[in-house]
């Protein structure tokens, strides 16, 4: 079906009485179609029950776990603790994995932290007025569809309130925090196996990894196609491949180095107000705006990420890739996500891991340090301590 581009002219004075008719309309959105109490025949909202019992009910039973491993060659051990923190979903998930691929022993290790999108109702008559005028464009056609036409310019919108009223409408019936849990459990389920298998993961590391993280965003999406929902997941990953450690990353999740002892961040969060970042979402058609934090269509706080089809254009898969040769001065390796790095520093970071050799203990530390901080997002560490010494002087090679 063709669909015709939808043009919006705000009017610009309204009475009294249509101001509180309109609010009292757009609660009656919010609060009814959410239960499942509303109905409409061209709406397919039959899943949206089980979605928002499920999303109650993930990982309540989850409190804080803790393990880790040393490698078979001995050259590193590592540690890893999550917790769920404040929250009562558990959206981050953690991969420790040591394998052989060619006669290499292969060390990979990865956060990854499931996106919630968060909306922001902006309340203004002309804005309540807009909600009217779109709502039955909305509420006769799958939000997903309006969307979707809108991230492909099938939808004109002359004002960006618009965009902001369908945002607001799809997260009322389609977007849980459970979307999250989903991309990031199929990032740490599939990422590193299409790695491996990669034919250039040894010869060729670098490519291997950008095309593993573009592949497998690609596969997640094509599994999310026939889902009226949406879901994202940040990656934090490092691969220890003889004396080379390769850190990427999407998002937010970071990764710091211990080296001669000081803090050295090793990936660069993904934000949407990032000079480049923001250049390269207005030259593919988007925008970044102000919704208590600068994000990408006023919707979603990083700027990359897997998953999040429907931003797609804008938010892309394509990690940032850092080399550091393991050597004698590199001692340690912290990767977490967000819940850790919005309370403590990266040089906070390595002073807590410094004094202790466990990297399963190192890695409870710093989860403690963030709950006992404040930290109201999911936790989730891994520390990777270095033990061989090898030669070779320190060098950072950019991606």
């Amino acid at each position: 079906m063709r669909i015709r581009p939808f043009r919006y002219n705000p009017s610009p004075e309204i009475s009294v009485i249509e101001y509180a008719s309109t609010f009292c309309c757009f609660l009656i959105l919010i609060l009814v179609i959410p239960t499942g109490n509303f109905e409409c025949s061209s709406c397919n909202m039959g899943y949206l029950n089980s979605v928002l019992q499920s999303s109650s009910q993930v990982h309540a039973e989850y409190g804080p776990v803790s393990g880790g491993g040393l490698s078979q060659n001995g050259k590193f051990s590592y540690g890893y603790a999550s917790s769920p923190g404040k929250r009562s979903s558990m959206e981050d998930f953690y991969e420790t994995r040591i394998d052989g691929v060619d006669g290499e022993i292969v060390g990979l290790f990865g956060v990854f932290d499931g996106i919630f999108l968060y909306y922001f109702l902006y309340i203004s008559p002309s804005f309540l007025h807009t909600c009217m005028q779109i709502l039955v464009l909305v509420i006769c056609s799958n939000a997903v569809a309006v969307l979707e036409a809108i991230s492909h310019g099938l939808l004109l919108a002359q004002d960006s309130t618009v965009l902001k009223v369908v945002y607001l409408i799809f997260t009322s019936t389609a977007v849980s925090g459970h979307g999250g849990a989903r991309a990031a459990e199929y990032v740490k389920q599939n990422l590193f196996s299409n790695l491996i298998r990669h034919p250039k993961f040894i010869s060729d590391t670098k490519s291997a990894i950008a095309d593993a993280y573009n592949h497998t965003d690609s596969e997640f999406l094509k599994s999310e196609n026939n889902q009226n929902r949406d879901a994202g997941s940040t990656a934090s990953t490092a691969i220890l491949v003889g004396d080379r450690l390769l850190v990427a990353n999407v998002g937010d999740s970071r990764a710091v180095i211990c080296r001669g002892g000081n803090a050295f961040a090793v990936s660069r969060d993904h934000k949407p107000d990032q000079s480049d970042e923001r250049q390269r979402i207005e030259d593919a058609g988007g925008f970044v705006m102000w919704a208590g934090t600068w994000r990408v269509g006023g919707v979603l706080a990083v700027s990359r990420a897997f998953g999040d089809r429907l931003l797609k254009q804008y938010v892309v898969a394509d990690p940032e890739i850092q080399e550091e040769k393991i050597d004698s001065s590199l001692e340690f390796l912290i990767l977490a996500s967000d819940g850790l790095w919005d309370v403590v520093t990266n040089e906070e970071a390595v002073a807590m891991v410094k004094p202790i050799q466990d990297p399963e203990q190192a890695a409870k530390r710093l989860m403690q340090e963030a709950c006992q901080r404040g930290s109201a997002d999911n936790i989730t560490c891994v520390v990777v301590r270095f033990l061989a010494s090898q030669g070779g002087s320190s060098r950072t090679v950019p991606a």
